[in-house]
Formats: C-alpha cells, sequence, structure tokens
C-alpha cells in the first residue's frame, strides 16, 4: 500500500513537472517575444520579491508534516484536527503579514527600477501578482500539507497540472489578442487562485475535516526550529535574482531568469522524484520501522542517483544548445552565457544530490540539529555573491549559489547517515565519487558529439538530446549495474512487488 501511493505520488509529481517545464518555457518565451526582455526581468524580479515573504511561513510546512505522520498512522482524527487548525491560525497570520509587507513593496520596489518603468506601471504588477500568494496561504496551504501527509500528493500534483496548462492558455491568448502586460498576469493570478481553492473543498469533503469541533489549543513544537530551514531554501530560490535586480539591470534579470527556467525545470522534474517519498519514509519512522527504512532508502538511493546522474550529464551538454534555440530572433541583449551555464547546471546539481538526505532529515523531525547548517548556507551565498557580482555579474552569483549548496548537502548526507540511517559515511563518499567520475567522462563525450550536429530548431536540439541521452543511459546504467549489485536487485524485486500486489483499500 506504501509503495504504490509513493509509486503513485513519484508518477503524478513527473508529469506535473514535464508540464510545468513545458510550459514554464512558452510563457516566459511569448512574454519575451512581445513585450521584451526588461519587461519579462521585471515580472520575474518582482515574483522573486514576493517570494521573500514565505521567510515567515518559518519553516512550518515540514514541521506540520512532521507533527501529523504519528497522529495520521493511528487515524486520530481529533489530533490532527487541532494541528490542522492550529497551522490554519498560523497561516492566517502570515497572510496579514503578507498584506503589510506588500505595501511596502509598493514604495521600495520602484525605486530600485525607476529608471527604467513608471512607478504605476511597476506597482500595478506588484499588486496583480500578489493575488495568487496571498489565497495560497489563506485558503490553501493547510489543506495541501495534510494531502501530502496522507500520502496523496498526486492530488495536488493533478491541480498543478490543470492549472498549469489553463495558464498557459489563457496566456498566449491574451497575448494574440493585443492584452497589456497587467492584464496577461492577472488572468494567470485568477488562473492560479482556483488551486488553493480545489484542495480546501476536497479535503474538507473527503475528510470531513471540522475545525469548529476542536476546543483545545495545539501548540506546533520546532516552528521556530524549522525557520533556518525555511529561510535556506528562500535563499536558494530567490537571493540571486535579488542581488541582480539591485546590482546589474533587468536586462541582466531576464537572462539569469531564462538560464533559471531550464534548470529549475530540470530541478523540479528530479524534486519529483521524491514526491511522496517524505511521507513514505516519515511513517517508517513514526512506526520505528529503522531496518525497513534503511532498506528502502538504500534502494531509492540507486534509483535517484542514477536517474540525476543521467539527467544532469544531459543538461550540462545541452543547455547552450536549448538557449541558442530559444531565444532565436531575440536581439535585445545578450543570452549566450556559457560559464554560467556550466556554473548553475551544477549548483542545481548539488542541490539536487541533497534530495534524499533532506526528505529523510525533515520526516524525522530533526529540524533543530540541521540549524546550524541552514544559516551557513545562507551566509557563505549571500557573502559569496554580493562580492563577486560586481566584477562577474551572473556568474559570481552562481559561484555563491554552488559554494552555499555544496556546504548543505554535504550537512544533510552527514547528518542522515549519522543520526538516522545510522550507516558508515563511506557510503556517501562512494556515491558522489561514482557519480563525479561518471559526469567527468561522458560529458566531454557529449561536447565531443555536439561538434558535429548543428542545433538550430527544437527538431535538431531534440535529436542531439536522444543521442546523448542514449550514451548516458548506456553508461551510468552499467556502472551502476556493476557497483550495486545486490542494490539493483532489491529495486527490481520492489518493483515487482508493486505491480503484482493488489491494491489494499
Amino acid at each position: 500500500m506504501r509503495s504504490k501511493k509513493a509509486v503513485k505520488n513519484i508518477i503524478t509529481s513527473l508529469l506535473q513537472q514535464v508540464v510545468t517545464v513545458i510550459c514554464g518555457l512558452i510563457v516566459p518565451r511569448a512574454i519575451i517575444g512581445t513585450f521584451g526582455s526588461s519587461v519579462n526581468g521585471l515580472v520575474s524580479s518582482i515574483t522573486q520579491f514576493l517570494g521573500y515573504i514565505t521567510l515567515m511561513e518559518a519553516g512550518i510546512g515540514p514541521v506540520i508534516k512532521s507533527a501529523l505522520y504519528k497522529p495520521i498512522a493511528r487515524k486520530d482524527k481529533t489530533q490532527i484536527e487541532k494541528i490542522l487548525k492550529a497551522s490554519q491560525r498560523f497561516f492566517r497570520v502570515i497572510s496579514g503579514i503578507f498584506i503589510i509587507y506588500l505595501i511596502a513593496l509598493c514604495f521600495i520596489y520602484p525605486l530600485i527600477v525607476s529608471t527604467e518603468f513608471e512607478t504605476g506601471y511597476t506597482v500595478s504588477l506588484i499588486l496583480i501578482i500578489a493575488i495568487s500568494t496571498f489565497a495560497e496561504y489563506f485558503f490553501g496551504m493547510v489543506y495541501k500539507l495534510y494531502l501530502q501527509a496522507e500520502q496523496k500528493t498526486y492530488i495536488t500534483s493533478i491541480v498543478q497540472i490543470l492549472t498549469t496548462i489553463l495558464n498557459a492558455i489563457l496566456v498566449v491568448v491574451l497575448i494574440k489578442f493585443g492584452a497589456n502586460i497587467q492584464v496577461v498576469k492577472l488572468g494567470s493570478a485568477f488562473v492560479f487562485v482556483l488551486r488553493p481553492i480545489i484542495q480546501n473543498i476536497y479535503v474538507k469533503k473527503k475528510y470531513n475535516i471540522n475545525f469548529k469541533e476542536v476546543k483545545e489549543k495545539y501548540e506546533l513544537k520546532q516552528k521556530w526550529d524549522g525557520l533556518a530551514q525555511h529561510i535556506a531554501s528562500v535563499v536558494h530560490n530567490n537571493t540571486d535574482v535579488a542581488i541582480l535586480t539591485i546590482f546589474t539591470s533587468t536586462s541582466e534579470v531576464s537572462v539569469y531568469t531564462v538560464y533559471l527556467y531550464v534548470v529549475n525545470g530540470i530541478k523540479n522534474v528530479v524534486q519529483a522524484l521524491t514526491g511522496g517519498v517524505d511521507a513514505s519514509f516519515g511513517d517508517m519512522i513514526a512506526k520505528n520501522e529503522i531496518d525497513n527504512l534503511n532498506r528502502s532508502f538504500r534502494t531509492y538511493e540507486l534509483f535517484y542517483f542514477t536517474l540525476i546522474t543521467i539527467v544532469y550529464i544531459i543538461t550540462t551538454v545541452m543547455i547552450l544548445p536549448f538557449i541558442k534555440v530559444y531565444t532565436s530572433g531575440i536581439t535585445d541583449t545578450n543570452y549566450y552565457r556559457p560559464a554560467f551555464a556550466i556554473l548553475i547546471t551544477i549548483a542545481e546539481l548539488m542541490w539536487s544530490i541533497r534530495l534524499p538526505y533532506s526528505s529523510v532529515t525533515l520526516a524525522a523531525g530533526h529540524f533543530k540539529q540541521t540549524n546550524k547548517g541552514a544559516w551557513v548556507e545562507v551566509f557563505s551565498n549571500l557573502i559569496i555573491s554580493i562580492a563577486l557580482v560586481f566584477k562577474f555579474g551572473m556568474v559570481g552569483v552562481a559561484i555563491g549559489t554552488l559554494v552555499a549548496m555544496t556546504i548543505r548537502t554535504i550537512e544533510f548526507m552527514y547528518h542522515t547517515s549519522k543520526y538516522i540511517l545510522k550507516r558508515n559515511q563511506i557510503e556517501n563518499v562512494k556515491r558522489i565519487v561514482i557519480l563525479i567520475a561518471e559526469m567527468l567522462v561522458l560529458v566531454p563525450i557529449g561536447f565531443f558529439i555536439n561538434r558535429f550536429v548543428e542545433v538550430n530548431s527544437y527538431v535538431s536540439w531534440l535529436f542531439l538530446a536522444v543521442i546523448v541521452g542514449i550514451i548516458a543511459l548506456l553508461g551510468v546504467g552499467i556502472v551502476n549495474g556493476i557497483i550495486y549489485r545486490k542494490d539493483l536487485k532489491d529495486l527490481l524485486d520492489m518493483i515487482k512487488r508493486i505491480f503484482k500486489r493488489k491494491e489494499v483499500a
């Protein structure tokens, strides 16, 4: 049952991310082609600045899920409702703080970009883009977290898929009919408001959640310890764009975000591989099934590392040819940045490596124990990026991100192995050494092949990507199959059990 839920969550999460990647490339390209790179940079920058309000979430999401695992395993509806009501109160407070932050941003942000855009133009975009963020916290965040803890991430994924497709269609149609950027973003805002409303209705109807019956107050433990975890995530996702907005131009922000669309798309597909898996690990930890946790984690680790190695070999080789095709015809700024492309791809690889380990650590509720690493990540990213942005621009910012990602990834791998899985650290070293060796051998082969294929369209790009993908699949598959024979057998046995065993109601 638990394995089937995890597989269902992974499949729908992967589908969601594929849809997000495709639509996430269509929409910005339509905006750049119609309104220019500066407007695209402005929209991306505003979105990132609004993202900073999630600092107020104080890392409460993982804390809430961690608190829910035991009552869900025990089917304790009373305790579940207490936790959810306490969470709702917290998110309502955040909604109020968000409004205050939004007002402040309307006064301060236009000063940063005053030389490029009129104040009214900028403020109107801030208010419009903020609508969906406010709705998420006020209406839907509690129910989204509950579905994830229930190992039903596939429900939220389906909602995301439908609204993402609807938004892309609406944006293209509005642009085709000559709508201005404000009308286009307003249409997107109303589409994304549907997400939290649908999740709210589904959970209340399916699980008969009733907060009116809750009399006792519930105190969410470790919510302040979760703050550093969430700050690290917000810094990772927002700092680079904020620094580039302040110290460079909106055109540079546009270049950065175009590359970010690509690597974030890859990162989100990779993240989908952990969709719902943290809930499965959380369930094992709640039931104290440590041996089962170790065995399942090793099997999942092989599957995950094999896939991310293949994915990032393809990304490293194919990102520049893709950018060349994607920005064909755009001449208002230079989008071809080889050094930046390599650095940002490696940085995201380092982030992706940590995911299985951070999933287990946070599922176990180890927020306080991993706080120091989060703060080190925050300050190393900020200090290095600001120090290097003046001389190296976005390349300097990418270096800061890479260093910060590496530090935090090492910490998560160390903590998970020592304190939760209780296994030898040599396992981690072995995984990383093999991954690096495979990248060092197969990426140059991909670049060599690239020299003989002229990429001038999406068809020729896809042709080359398939060739590079086949080489990566064969190389990584053979090496990992030889080195991890036992883990591979366990993985194949697990897959057979999942498809043979009938779903238990």
